[in-house]
């Protein structure tokens, strides 16, 4: 700052001015305070000489700036219109995920493409973006490009260079996941003992199938063309790998060949692979019965052999993790004190068998809790299925395992022995009986020699596979795809993967306190109002969360205003 005097027929003005650059990148200069006239400036002084003493608190001033101490007066009139089509508020809350975008390296794996292409586009710029707005605003790449315009920092690319870049994304996608594993673990401890693997299906909002968008077993239950993707997950609920096939694939071969690119190119050997029953075939239990590599994976008791689904659903030999006892739950029923007492248990028992020329232990638990949840829910669906009975609004066709029109049968034969004129409609008592023979009852098989409660355990984490799938159905919008061509569809799917690694790194950083929802939606509410020349004044709420994010990520910007130089500091520190 420095100080100005401007001279008028009656009086003297003093002001304290300063020069900064403005958005057009142009140097000018602004008021900072108005001291007052000579005479006001004199009184001021308590008698030394007004130019002096006004240069004195100019230089006190710049002492303040220097410390980071000063108040900055902000002059706004209230008869004065904004300025038209100009923008005002900036989100910042992309800065704490550009933070461990940098921490995992990314920009080092948009340098090592960059050279091997020689491409004239800013690809770190590009894919940064492209990640910051599918956690933030996602939206279709079109509108990404315009909505990048919305974070501190402004974007440097136009919309067709995306599209350049999704094909090189698409062709680097091993390299990206490979050296990005490699990056993380300088700052994390990845859990590679045990991964996760699970497989589901994006949907196209088209009728022709082409290349990898093929009609499929949608899980959805939407006639779509879809794409397959296979998530590898780590221990600790981080994303290992994916990858991405056509929407016709059996999605129990496309595990296979996505864990045997970790095994190549993660150069990890020994781990334990879980899933679920829809992804347990044989061949797969097989490929993970070698070398240092172990299954564990749900098993449906009703596909089980007869011998072994009695077994399996006997009520005696059943125990408990913390204590020797044998239980028969079906004392359990029979006393609502004792129901009652062990409604948080979970009972087991296990026993090794030979299927399929493959030897492995099979465990079954039983919970009361998992039981009333299974007989709440179909209550319900008996419920619907009364009430569409009684109005008379039934179609039954084909139905999924979930279907309420299951407990619904037809009859066209009367009670005694003749044709029915009409159709006749009914609860199905025989097949509510069927499903209530396995209510409580859970199975897994595996191949480790491990007690029967570890196996649980870490079988109980696979929730949280199937909650970054909904993240990135949800939340991400990673559905539905508008894009046609095969390698901008992997590179779509690279970005959300990506987006969904930086994202599980956050919740970790945050000591999981928070749900996925909630820091999405403060994160986008982190707007600033840019002041220019002075900085950008916080206009979201200080709450839990964001304290949180500052105190664990070394910087602040819940100040009354961040300075410009405040806020290019930040930006270095997070780019280190």
């Amino acid at each position: 700052m420095r100080l100005s005097i401007v001279t008028s027929t009656n009086a003297k003005q003093f002001y304290a001015i300063k020069s900064y650059t403005n958005e057009a990148n142009k140097r000018t200069s602004k008021i900072v305070e108005k001291l007052g006239n000579e005479l006001e400036v004199l009184k001021k002084s308590n008698g030394k000489d007004p130019i002096e003493w006004a240069k004195e608190y100019i230089r006190n001033l710049n002492e303040e700036v220097k410390l980071g101490t000063a108040n900055i007066l902000i002059n706004k009139s209230p008869i004065t219109l904004i300025e038209k089509n100009h923008q005002n508020s900036f989100n910042g809350g992309y800065l704490f995920l550009e933070k461990i975008y940098h921490e995992l390296k990314l920009d080092k794996i948009c340098k090592i493409i960059s050279d091997k292409y020689k491409f004239e586009f800013d690809l770190h710029s590009i894919l940064s973006r492209l990640i910051y707005g599918r956690i933030i605003f996602p939206a279709s790449k079109l509108a990404t490009q315009a909505l990048s315009k919305r974070f501190i920092e402004q974007p440097n690319f136009e919309l067709h260079h995306i599209y350049r870049a999704l094909e090189v994304i698409s062709k680097e996608n091993d390299l990206i996941q490979s050296e990005l594993y490699q990056n993380s673990l300088k700052i994390s401890n990845r859990n590679t003992s045990i991964l996760y693997y699970d497989c589901t299906n994006y949907f196209f909002e088209i009728e022709d199938e082409e290349g990898l968008k093929q009609y499929g077993k949608s899980k959805e239950n939407r006639p779509s063309p879809i794409v397959q993707m296979g998530l590898f997950m780590d221990g600790d609920g981080i994303p290992l790998a994916f990858n991405i096939t056509a929407g016709n694939t059996n999605e129990q071969i496309a595990m296979t060949p996505l864990e045997q690119k970790i095994l190549d190119d993660f150069k990890l050997s020994r781990f334990i692979v879980c899933t679920d029953a829809g992804l347990a075939s044989n061949a797969n239990r097989k490929f993970n019965d070698k070398d240092n590599r172990a299954f564990i994976t749900t098993q449906s008791i009703k596909k089980l052999k007869k011998y072994l689904m009695d077994w399996a659903l006997s009520v005696d030999g059943w125990k408990l993790t913390d204590d020797n006892k044998i239980y028969n739950i079906s004392e359990l029923d029979k006393n609502g004190k004792l129901e009652n007492n062990f409604k948080d248990k979970t009972f087991y028992k296990e026993r090794w068998i030979n299927e399929n020329d493959l030897e492995q232990k099979l465990i079954v638990t039983y919970s009361i809790k998992y039981r009333d949840y299974q007989r709440q829910i179909r209550n319900s669906q008996i419920e619907r299925a009364t009430k569409a009975i009684t109005a008379g609004s039934i179609k039954i066709k084909k139905c999924n395992p979930n279907d309420y029109k299951r407990f619904i049968k037809k009859t066209t034969i009367t009670k005694d022995g003749e044709i029915a004129q009409n159709e006749i409609y009914s609860i199905d008592n025989n097949t509510i009986k069927k499903e209530e023979m396995f209510d409580g009852f859970y199975a897994v098989c595996t191949n480790l020699e491990d007690e029967a409660v570890e196996i649980i355990k870490i079988n109980h984490r696979r929730w949280e596979i199937e909650e970054s799938f909904r993240i990135m159905k949800s939340e991400f919008k990673a559905r539905p795809v508008y894009l046609k061509r095969d390698d901008r569809i992997t590179a779509h799917f690279t970005t959300c993967f990506l987006a969904l690694v930086i994202h599980r790194f956050l919740e970790k950083r945050l000591d999981g306190k928070f749900t996925s929802i909630k820091i999405i939606q403060e994160l986008r509410d982190m707007n600033f109002l840019k002041c220019v020349g002075d900085g950008y004044i916080p206009i979201y709420t200080r709450t839990d969360l964001t304290d949180c994010l500052h105190e664990k990520f070394g910087f602040r910007t819940d100040y009354q205003i961040n300075t410009t130089k405040q806020i290019k500091n930040i930006l270095k520190e997070i780019k280190k």
